[in-house]
């Protein structure tokens, strides 16, 4: 492993338990924790050890055109210039005793979010993890999805500026993007001014000059938007071995086609087969991550843009062009080119293509995979096991302490107000001022309450004006306890800017840091030891999120 100055000193400060964090669903929680409740719709818990065996065994035996895979993804990396090590690693397809742990994102500007990093780096360390522990060889795929339209999705990129504020840029919109898929879409000169914004907000370091550099080298005008993210990626983990692989390559198509053909044939069974299993988790108490037109086909149409495929009246229509559905299927797998799968066909062709042992899922992933098992059946190819990603908070040493010496919760910081910070200058304040507070407060209560049972005897009016008088002097006494506060607040101005400036990193907007900024920035603050750090130091722990400290 590449040295690095922080090798000796463990990147971790905190576990914490994933049911504590509100932005993880149920679903997701229950499959770390009670997975007996979700077993009927997977193929087996990761965090058992015996299921790997079985998984492993599944993945080599199904028949897969290894060779042409092997082939294919070459022919991508050498167009990329990947490094050797993940040319070596991608030969390896070509051996049957060969298994993958897959894993894969939308091709977002500038490698999109932190979880993308952290989902590669997942892959990663699990393919070692395999590989050891079953004795076969394993590499780590990363599958880049860019055959969607929604150029929204990928056109952004937000990072923190010298101030902890989150800043966001975006990639002027080339021709052709939001109506032909983002893999389509070439790059105008237009990124080198989004390079040029990046390199404006971000806080300058002795890293964010070769980083912006690195960036430039990918993001280049006459790039296509999937080929700069896959080669970013690489740049990144490649010299690990990561293998990345553009799923919209049309010399790919052919080793799907009688996927895509298949679905033309019996047009309607994959939603209706994904819906029924949504309809299951409901039941149990789970959401339904998708819910399918049952009047569709798993497949989009690109000619002409990116159209949905709809059943109607006995026939299929894409836009404008309706066909019977034996017509489809022989284009189908004459030009498997002119089609792309949709989310519940997706893994099926990822898994027809590669020896899939495991894919390292996010935390709404895993709802829609929940589903898919039929659909899985219905094409005969083996379900691989689900393994959730790396999920983290990167904190500077300044807020990692500032959480330790207050036992601040992380997830307390995430609301868009001051009540945690309030708790906490309450809880600082001297025990002798809170108790005499609670004291004067019981002792005004218990004062007013006597005389409130005796001045009736005199005159019965007077009870409601004693009442009015003990509600005022109730709530001067909560007022000079808030002013208390307001004072502790003053005096301890320290105390509030820690506990700004460390949800400023942990929330950004209120949103979670590996959710909300991307990883360059992480990258330009830290360097490119930062992925060192995170490979030797996060475990592999599906449970638990941590707060990393750099």
């Amino acid at each position: 492993m590449p040295s690095h100055p922080f090798a000796s000193v463990s990147a971790v400060r905190q576990s914490i338990d994933i049911g504590r964090l509100p932005w993880i669903r149920p679903l997701a929680v229950d499959y770390v924790h009670r997975f007996d409740q979700l077993a009927p719709f997977f193929a087996g818990n990761p965090a058992d050890a015996h299921v790997w065996a079985a998984a492993v065994a599944r993945a080599q035996a199904h028949p897969r055109r290894r060779d042409e895979v092997a082939a294919l993804v070459a022919a991508q990396q050498r167009r990329r210039g990947a490094p050797p090590e993940a040319m070596a690693a991608s030969g390896r397809l070509a051996d049957p005793r060969t298994v993958a742990i897959v894993t894969g994102q939308q091709a977002g500007l500038f490698g999109g979010p932190l979880f993308t990093l952290l989902k590669a780096i997942t892959a990663l360390k699990l393919a070692e993890e395999t590989a050891r522990t079953c004795r076969v060889p394993t590499l780590a795929v990363f599958w880049v999805e860019a055959e969607d339209h929604d150029w929204d999705e990928v056109s952004t990129c937000a990072v923190l500026d010298a101030d902890l504020q989150r800043r966001t840029v975006t990639l002027e919109r080339p021709s052709g993007a939001g109506e032909a898929p983002v893999a389509s879409v070439r790059l105008e000169q237009s990124v080198a001014a989004a390079v040029d914004g990046l390199e404006a907000v971000l806080e300058p370091t002795d890293f964010s000059a070769a980083l912006l550099s690195r960036l430039r080298s990918a993001y280049r005008p006459g790039s296509g938007m999937a080929d700069a993210f896959a080669c970013w990626m690489e740049m990144l983990l490649g010299d690990r071995g990561l293998v990345v692989f553009d799923a919209s390559d049309a010399a790919a198509k052919p080793l799907a086609a009688e996927v895509f053909a298949r679905e033309f044939r019996e047009p309607g069974q994959t939603p209706a087969l994904a819906a029924r299993a949504g309809q299951e988790l409901a039941e149990r108490g789970y959401h339904s991550q998708v819910v399918p037109h049952l009047d569709s086909v798993s497949l989009f149409h690109l000619e002409g843009g990116r159209q949905p495929i709809r059943v109607e009246d006995g026939t299929l229509r894409a836009g404008a062009l309706t066909r019977a559905a034996a017509e489809w299927a022989r284009d189908a797998a004459e030009h498997p080119e002119h089609f792309s799968p949709n989310v519940l066909l997706r893994p099926i062709v990822q898994d027809t293509m590669f020896p899939t042992a495991c894919y390292v899922s996010g935390p709404n992933e895993l709802a829609y995979q929940a589903q898919l098992g039929p659909v899985y059946g219905r094409f005969g190819v083996p379900m691989p096991l689900f393994f959730p990603r790396a999920t983290i908070t990167l904190l500077d040493s300044a807020g990692a302490k500032f959480l330790d010496r207050y036992a601040v919760p992380l997830e307390s910081l995430q609301a868009d107000d001051e009540a945690a910070l309030n708790r906490l200058l309450e809880a600082q304040l001297p025990a002798s001022v809170e108790r005499a507070l609670q004291e004067a407060s019981r002792v005004v209560g218990g004062t007013m309450e006597s005389l409130i049972a005796e001045v009736p005897a005199i005159d019965p009016t007077l009870e409601g004006a004693a009442r009015s008088t003990l509600g005022r002097m109730q709530h001067e006494l909560q007022s000079l306890h808030a002013k208390t506060i307001q004072a502790a607040k003053k005096r301890d101005e320290t105390l509030r800017r820690q506990f700004r400036r460390t949800r400023a990193q942990a929330f950004p907007d209120s949103h979670p840091q590996e959710r909300a900024i991307g990883h360059v920035y992480f990258l330009s603050r830290y360097g490119p030891a930062l992925v060192d750090r995170l490979i030797a130091d996060v475990p592999l722990d599906m449970g638990r999120h941590f707060v990393v400290t750099i």
